[in-house]
């Protein structure tokens, strides 16, 4: 067995992971990237990207199948179909331009990655079992450091009683369909059971929703939620509200339930998407033997991502809650900064979270409900997409843009928007709560027209009392 040395060792090549190694690159920290797949995480491979790509392409062949009939624009054309194995491929061509671009950024700034499965020994001390690979033959290597940056991710949560194989799948399988079933079973209706389940809808599934809470989106307030749920009802989806799932149906086909009646029923489905969570991922290399502090599942960090042991630090969904791209990238960033001896601590004064649902929404900071909790005392005001004139030519009237802020200062605590293509308002609502904006700041910025951005104006003119249009 071959040891090395290095200044700062990764174990993890996902979003937090490889952006801290091209950071500490880029500072000349001398460093070393364990990752046993595909460079790029969950994010990258199996996450954020193929999931877009994968709500992309049922999008265009929905809107498609809506000009078979008679169309508002006055558009006609034939019924459409759809060769899933192709869209599979276009989505992991996405994929591997991304990944392929992560290894390239990294052999730039000098980051040594090594291919294999990490086991931690003690907090100085990394055994490798490499995946042998080119110039590899796949012996083990054991790796020093002087700083151990873990950035492990998280994995979907199985239920013992619905366990993943066959036709029960996860977010994973999802991702990848050979086909697409006659009818689909989604096991919560969060964020990533919503998004998935939407698009399987617009593909051509039948698709039925279980969630145990009342409404669907839980974590997101009522008004949120109602333009969700209505293009819920529009596209035929079937909620089962207030209903738990019980286990696999006795043939194997589906699940049975126990809905808000109180009755045992069981839903007959070809194919079973659990989608109730995730989870950081802290088994399998070696983290109990450092006895770090936790919480709960999650290892535990101060506000520069140190752990309870020196040099050791942890980022991104390793470290629980919100378990975001953008947080970990932004972690890593940081680790690599403070390494390099500048001085850094992770308080961001907003952390955007996007829902790709149909409509998407957008929750950037404080809702009122959250600022009436923390004592705040705010105003907030909405203004609909339907008084916005691009919405009307998008055919995208629904939602709104809603702001809350300080009734003191008018100092801007919070964003939220639900609507098509909102996410892409998200990078102005952080950088407005970052800045330290008040509602004059915005009102006063000239917006331009016709854009879905002018809500923002409006919604921030609104509160001031004085909205233009509407």
């Amino acid at each position: 067995m071959t040891t090395q040395s290095t200044t700062l060792l990764i174990i993890g090549g996902g979003p937090g992971g490889y952006v801290a190694a091209i950071r500490a690159g880029q500072l000349g920290i001398p460093t070393m990237l364990v990752e046993a797949e595909e460079l790029g995480g969950t994010c990258l491979n199996i996450g954020c990207i193929p999931s877009k790509a994968l709500i992309h392409a049922a999008d265009a062949f929905h809107q498609a199948a809506s000009y078979s009939g008679e169309s508002a624009l006055g558009i006609r054309a034939g019924a459409p179909s759809i060769d899933v194995n192709k869209t599979v491929g276009w989505k992991d061509g996405i994929v591997k331009r991304l990944t392929g671009g992560v290894g390239t950024l990294l052999k730039k700034n000098k980051v040594k990655v090594v291919r294999g499965w990490a086991t931690i020994l003690d907090g100085k001390t990394v055994e490798v079992r490499q995946t042998a690979q080119g110039d590899n033959d796949g012996e083990p290597v054991r790796i020093r450091c002087e700083h151990l940056l873990l950035a492990t991710g998280s994995q979907p949560v199985e239920l013992p009683f619905l366990p993943f194989g066959g036709a029960v799948v996860s977010s994973t399988e999802a991702l990848s369909p050979a086909s697409v079933p006659e009818h689909l079973v989604v096991v919560g209706a969060g964020y990533i059971g919503l998004e998935l389940g939407t698009a399987y809808r617009k593909l051509g599934a039948r698709v039925s929703v279980v969630e145990a809470a009342g409404r669907v989106l839980p974590a997101y307030d009522d008004e949120l939620v109602k333009p969700v749920a209505a293009s819920l009802e529009r596209l035929g989806i079937e909620l089962h509200l207030e209903s738990s799932v019980l286990g696999p149906a006795a043939d194997g086909q589906g699940v049975r339930m126990k809905n808000a009646g109180g009755e045992e029923v069981t839903l007959a489905a070809d194919r079973v998407l659990v989608a109730v969570g995730r989870r950081p991922r802290t088994e399998g290399f070696g983290l109990e033997s450092l006895l770090l502090d936790m919480n709960g599942r999650a290892v535990r960090i101060d506000n520069q991502c140190r752990t309870s042991m020196r040099n050791v630090w942890a980022i991104g969904d390793l470290t629980g809650e919100p378990m975001l791209a953008h947080r970990a990238m932004a972690q890593g960033e940081m680790v690599a900064e403070i390494i390099a001896g500048k001085r850094r601590h992770f308080m961001p004064a907003a952390m955007p979270a996007v829902c790709f649902t149909d409509p998407e929404v957008v929750v950037v900071g404080l809702s009122p409900q959250e600022a009436v909790r923390q004592g705040l005392d705010c105003l907030s005001a909405s203004f609909p997409f339907a008084a916005n004139g691009r919405a009307m030519t998008l055919e995208a009237t629904d939602g709104f843009v809603r702001v809350v802020a300080r009734k003191d200062n008018h100092v801007i605590v919070g964003w939220q928007a639900v609507g098509a293509a909102v996410s892409e308002l998200s990078a102005a609502f952080s950088q407005s709560i970052e800045m330290g904006a008040q509602l004059e700041d915005i009102g006063g910025t000239i917006h331009a027209h016709p854009t879905l951005g002018e809500a923002v104006q409006e919604a921030a003119l609104r509160a001031l009392g004085h909205a233009l249009h509407i």
